[in-house]
């Protein structure tokens, strides 16, 4: 490995920032919602199961506009409601619920039409993956091409409500379903799924430990992850995923970043976590999940960015967790970031 170039710097952190005012307080309005969508100004984005589709020799997704989003067959969905693309009222990149003017943005499943009639009604050359997009849409267009996926993925599978099995009727522009059975009427809202993702770092913050997981279709090291379990809170996620899967124990634990990750419904929570004295060296990996587990100084870190030109994905909250921790930055702790859990009294 080389180590006489600079790191490679960390990318925009991806699927975040959504540039759309969301208009919560809108959308529960089925008479607004059907002015909305027939607005000439109106832009639906049509997705082919949990693909976008796309044109031109560097990949651009398709935009219909009301006209052409009501020419569409039976076969299509019923358009999402994504939010009002308000662009002047914005500031920063938090969204906010409230009456922003500006023009709707919808999301239309055509999933059950085949591939090549959907192609062929929407004007697209093919169909990708939102991930495959990354680095030819910026970050807030991937952003909300990744909002469109997950909002129309959780709606194509809840079709049925869970508890009775009657159908859910949808509401509130796609983002409630209502049970329609006589006795039940539960109401069902989008899903999320919250994982942990972390760096841990030694007790004199001078290693980090990575590992090469099974699931990798890169093969390289990375941070550890997994999702939180009933019971858990974030922090009692971090230190069991780090036990579980290395055998290292964690001690204090501090929040960095999140990022929505709908693929199909997660949203990734980012930690810093530190190990504990006297048992950085005894690492005993999951060879369910995890291949290898080694310590990496900032130097050896360092060299393989130079080397690879990236720290992990680049479109992953893991790239900016190293570069934060390369970079010798700290994280604010939270609240009870740092207690550590004691012992259940014995019986």
């Amino acid at each position: 490995m080389t180590s006489g170039n600079p790191p490679a710097q960390a990318a925009p952190l991806y699927y975040t920032g959504s540039p759309l005012e969301k208009a919560g307080n809108r959308r529960t309005d089925p008479r607004w919602l059907k002015e909305t969508l027939e607005a000439p100004d109106t832009r639906v984005i049509p997705l082919w199961r949990d693909r976008c589709l796309v044109r031109g020799a560097s990949p651009a997704p398709v935009s219909l506009d009301a006209a052409a989003c009501s020419r569409l067959p039976a076969g299509a969905g019923e358009p999402a409601f994504l939010g009002l693309a308000a662009d002047a009222a914005r500031t920063g990149d938090g969204n906010s619920d409230g009456d922003g003017e500006g023009h709707g943005v919808f999301a239309v499943d055509l999933s059950d039409l085949d591939e090549e009639q959907a192609r062929r009604l929407t004007g697209a050359d093919a169909v990708l993956d939102v991930r495959a997009l990354v680095g030819t849409v910026d970050r807030h267009e991937a952003a909300l091409l990744a909002y469109a996926r997950g909002l129309l993925f959780w709606n194509r599978h809840q079709r049925f409500c869970g508890r009775c099995g009657a159908p859910a009727e949808r509401r509130n522009g796609g983002h409630l379903r209502v049970c329609s059975g006589p006795d039940c009427g539960k109401l069902l809202f989008p899903r999320i799924e919250p994982a942990v993702i972390m760096v841990v770092e030694s007790p004199d913050g001078e290693r980090i430990l990575l590992a090469r997981h099974r699931n990798s279709t890169l093969g390289t090291y990375s941070t550890l992850a997994g999702f939180v379990e009933v019971g858990d809170s974030l922090e009692d996620a971090v230190r069991r995923e780090v036990r579980e899967e290395t055998g290292v124990r964690v001690g204090e634990v501090a929040y960095v970043a999140s990022q929505s990750w709908p693929f199909p419904a997660g949203l990734m929570l980012g930690f810093r976590a530190t190990a504990l004295d006297g048992g950085t060296d005894d690492i005993t990996v999951d060879d369910d999940e995890v291949l290898e587990a080694r310590w990496f100084t900032r130097a050896e870190l360092a060299a393989q960015a130079a080397d690879d030109g990236r720290l992990g994905r680049v479109d992953s909250i893991d790239q900016l967790l190293l570069h934060t921790w390369l970079r010798g930055d700290r994280p604010c702790p939270g609240p009870g970031a740092g207690q550590q859990p004691k012992p259940l009294p014995k019986n």
